[in-house]
């Protein structure tokens, strides 16, 4: 089949060429633009309580305004306030109301701080209901504008934090971290394929041809998105640039390794090409397939964020098999030997390499290496042990200097710290009875007595009477453990328990949220983990014909998952000081680590089969395969994790922890698992690996043959 697409492809490169041309122009002008959504509440399903929450304020309360943001004054030289100021701040609050900016529907004057340090001004506005509307972050830009005049000539300062005012300072940071990642993702593939080729045309060819599939990529996701009525996270579009570049990237270097391996034995261009499709076709499908269904099993997930990320990126790793078969053979064959150019080295065999050496001790002592990298991976993954989630992915993203961060700051001065997003609790009559008065307040008063909780204002009784409202100000921070221990333990069990006869208890908001999330992402650890993992494993049971194989492949890939993990939450948890890792970036992190981790591990192990068809013992062939695919792996690891780790360029934590335990997950899958790990414990296995097929049976006659020359770089290649 393979070697079919391959002859193909080489005979017709230019209608190959052209038909990518007219595919990606017809979907790039015809596809809407990939949108996203940094709104949590909006990935949860209806079922859980959050959600019920807000469709009650929807139902009942349409007309309440929402704290959009909060401006927060302060004396310029950190006193106390004095009635004058007071006086300033109803009055700037006055004048910004009165400039009727789109969205604002009024500013509102609070209370000076019980300490006289803080004084807050409420910018209502309306509940978002389309996650994509900007207009509330304009509004945000306005106030801050119109502010600066407005405090010349008195002794305030001031600034604007609140949901809005984060919202648009995340927007504005995750476009600097937009053209920081791509821009750094192409820097470091180009840098990286000079030093390991020595040609500047194999170094652009990734980026000229990835930069042409990339839009198309996009461009189907965004249909998709819309078709199937799907939300994208805020992340997505760096995720997408660096899974495109660095996957694509990887199946380039499998096709160039063989290409030249080929071209090494005496095949001309066009016939070494054929030979490579034909080699490593099966490979790189195999390995794309076991990305993709490790991705489609976040359909799976109960989140939309990830429900829709995983197709997603299914889409861009299937549109770059489709490129990495057809595309970058055709564009290579027409290059022929010049794609090497001014590099002399594909014309000549490197000796006595890095590889060699390694290869070399697995098959004397197997046993010792399994050992030691098994160690190396279970020590690491210890640190797992320490994990914990943390769910604010807009403040715990921005950089501490950005305006939302440092008003927060001077807020929780003076009040509590849930101030700038109250939690919700509604209290509503199940049958036609009004809910009174005294049971009103009566409701009020159990729920100030919650530990945890800091303040309930009076209820709000909507048109009908037959539902309460309850603005909760929580103590603590709402995205901390803490707000979150007081929703789930203590606030919602004693609503639920202490609402009279007749009523029922519904807690919303955005702690609220964050709890159904957790709730969401740990019934999803015990589904899509499972799922992906299963569906791998068939994919690997299927190429390597055995029962056996994907068993320790798997836990090799479980594994280099534990010691990623483990090693993500030393650095950012007890090294870096951080409440948490981002809620998600488990399920992310094994996705990813499992799909691509098999990626190298396939590929290890398609050689070893290979060699053991020489007729090679099992020990000798898993030093051979180390030897010959351990420069394919090396390099496509190295690439790899660089690009992944460019998104550490975004300033911001959550990309930060992405990029980090992503690029080092990376760096173990190709270095550990699949250059010591696998071919150690394949050795010490033998036969029995490949039970009950005869995946390392003898043929054509093949028998202890010389092995080719080594498919990879020179001895100074990474």
């Amino acid at each position: 089949m393979f070697s079919g697409l391959g002859r193909f492809v080489v005979r017709r490169p230019w209608w190959i060429i052209l038909a990518w041309v007219v595919a990606a122009g017809a979907v790039i002008s015809l596809a809407p633009k990939l949108t996203s959504s940094s709104d949590e509440a909006s990935f949860l399903p209806d079922h859980y309580e959050s959600i019920r929450a807000a469709d009650v304020q929807e139902e009942e309360f349409p007309k309440q305004q929402n704290i959009g943001a909060i401006i927060v004054f302060q004396r310029s030289d950190g006193g106390k306030l004095t009635a004058a100021d007071s006086g300033d701040v109803v009055r700037i609050s006055k004048d910004l109301q009165a400039r009727k900016i789109d969205e604002v529907r009024a500013v509102v004057p609070g209370e000076v701080s019980p300490n006289k340090l803080v004084q807050t001004s409420v910018v209502a506005m309306p509940k978002i209901t389309n996650p994509e509307d900007t207009a509330q972050q304009d509004a945000v830009k306005q106030l801050r504008t119109d502010l600066k005049p407005e405090l010349k000539g008195t002794d305030l300062t001031a600034g604007i934090t609140g949901s809005a005012a984060q919202a648009l300072d995340e927007s504005d940071a995750s476009k600097k971290a937009g053209i920081l990642v791509g821009a750094g993702t192409i820097v470091i593939i180009i840098v990286l394929l000079l030093v390991i080729f020595r040609s500047p045309i194999i170094a652009l060819l990734p980026v000229v041809l990835i930069g042409l599939i990339s839009p198309m990529a996009t461009g189907l996701i965004a249909a998709a998105n819309k078709a199937f009525d799907m939300k994208a996270d805020s992340s997505i579009q760096e995720l997408l640039t660096v899974v495109l570049f660095g996957v694509g990237t990887d199946y380039i270097l499998f096709l160039l390794f063989r290409y030249r391996e080929a071209l090494r034995a005496g095949e001309d261009p066009k016939g070494a090409m054929t030979h490579a499709v034909e080699r490593v076709g099966e490979a790189i499908t195999s390995a794309a397939g076991a990305v993709i269904v490790a991705f489609a099993a976040l359909t799976l997930s109960s989140l939309g964020m990830l429900r829709s990320m995983g197709p997603a990126l299914a889409i861009a790793v299937f549109v770059t098999l489709l490129a990495g078969l057809t595309l970058v053979p055709a564009v290579v064959s027409l290059l022929g030997t010049k794609v090497f150019w001014p590099s002399k080295s594909w014309q000549r065999e490197p000796q006595g390499t890095g590889f060699a050496k390694l290869g070399g001790a697995i098959a004397r002592k197997p046993a010792v290496w399994a050992v030691v990298s098994a160690l190396f991976m279970g020590a690491l993954a210890l640190g797992a042990l320490g994990y914990k989630a943390n769910f604010d992915l807009a403040g715990s993203s921005l950089p501490k200097d950005k305006e939302s961060m440092v008003a927060l700051e001077n807020l929780q001065k003076g009040f509590p710290a849930g101030s700038t997003d109250p939690t919700s609790v509604y209290l509503s009559s199940t049958t036609d009875k009004r809910v009174t008065e005294p049971e009103a307040k009566a409701f009020r008063g159990r729920l100030a007595d919650v530990p945890g909780v800091g303040e309930v204002a009076p209820a709000r009784l909507s048109p009908d009477r037959t539902t309460a409202s309850y603005s909760v100000v929580l103590a603590d921070p709402p995205a901390s453990d803490k707000a979150l221990a007081t929703v789930k333990d203590r606030l919602r069990p004693a609503a639920h328990e202490d609402a009279p006869s007749g009523t029922q208890a519904l807690v919303g908001g955005t702690t609220a949220v964050y709890v159904d999330i957790n709730k969401a992402v740990d019934r999803d650890y015990s589904v899509v983990f499972p799922t992906a993992a299963l569906a791998i494993m068939v994919i690997l049971g299927l190429l390597l014909r055995s029962l056996v194989a994907p068993w320790y492949l798997m836990l090799s890939v479980a594994l280099g998952f534990g010691a990623t993990l483990g090693a993500t939450s030393l650095l950012f948890q007890q090294i870096g000081s951080q409440p948490g890792l981002m809620f998600m970036l488990p399920v992310i992190m094994y996705l990813f680590v499992v799909a691509l981790g098999t990626d190298y591990n396939i590929l290890m192990v398609s050689r070893l089969r290979e060699e053991a068809r020489e007729g090679r013992d099992p020990h000798d062939a898993a030093g051979t395969a180390v030897r010959h695919s351990g420069p394919t792996i090396g390099s496509a690891g190295v690439i790899l994790a660089g690009t992944f780790a460019t998104l550490m360029l975004a300033g911001n934590s959550t990309l930060s922890q992405m990029g980090f335990s992503l690029s080092f997950g990376i760096a173990i899958a190709a270095f550990v698992m699949a250059m010591i790990f696998t071919p150690a414990l394949t050795a010490l296995i033998g036969h029995a690996a490949w039970w009950p097929g005869h995946g390392d049976e003898k043929r054509n006659g093949g028998g202890g043959a010389v092995a080719p020359a080594p498919e990879g770089p020179d001895e100074h290649v990474p």
